[in-house]
């Protein structure tokens, strides 16, 4: 994980640069607002939020947000912007909630964008997922429908995206309910076009 970070750290910095960066993530705001019942008592975490473009195109929909990513260089940018103003009042976290211990609080919202597939431990976030969230809170997960290996290439230890009824099992395992999917557009490469769902889901006990 450490050579990805890596790669993000350097990366942060010119990250917000890219429109179809910002393009992509008014989209998967605008699919979450569409799929969920989203108020400005709602706490939302963005988890691998990067440089935090989705809670930021989200935020006049909810209420305190969090942010939070393994990333160094991502998060000095996404305090950069809490203190600019842009993310207004919003909590920048260093967590890893694939091998580090679950923040003792919960959430209404769980957002997390393109981040998953990059998380081999899939498995322990939706767990800690599940911890945070509220009951009958939602989890909101953007990312790559399975795909041949060519979005990120060679050396990738991750997913190569993930088939829907897989992923639909794992959250029911984790703990959630009433998992739907959408598609939420593509991301294009000169190595082809990937398409990217959006699945939600429901904790369970509300």
């Amino acid at each position: 994980m450490a050579a990805m970070h890596g790669s993000f750290d350097e990366r942060a910095a010119t990250w917000d640069d890219d429109p179809a960066k910002i393009a992509r993530a008014a989209e998967v705001a605008a699919a979450i607002r569409d799929a969920v019942a989203l108020d400005r008592s709602a706490r939302m975490l963005e988890y691998g939020a990067g440089t935090g473009l989705v809670t930021e195109a989200l935020l006049d929909d909810v209420g305190e947000v969090t942010l939070a990513d393994t990333s160094a260089g991502m998060r000095e940018v996404m305090q950069r912007k809490v203190e600019a103003g842009v993310l207004r009042d919003a909590r920048v976290w260093d967590v890893d909630l694939s091998s580090g211990p679950v923040p003792d609080e919960t959430f209404d919202v769980i957002v997390t964008s393109m981040a998953l597939h990059h998380i081999p431990e899939v498995d322990a976030v939706l767990s800690a997922f599940a911890t945070l969230t509220a009951a009958g809170g939602h989890v909101c997960i953007v990312d790559l429908e399975e795909e041949d290996g060519s979005f990120h290439g060679d050396g990738f230890d991750g997913h190569h995206g993930f088939a829907r009824p897989w992923l639909e099992e794992r959250l029911r395992a984790a703990g959630f309910g009433d998992v739907a999917f959408r598609t939420v557009g593509d991301v294009v490469r000169p190595t082809g076009t990937y398409p990217l769902f959006l699945a939600t889901a429901v904790r369970a006990g509300g």
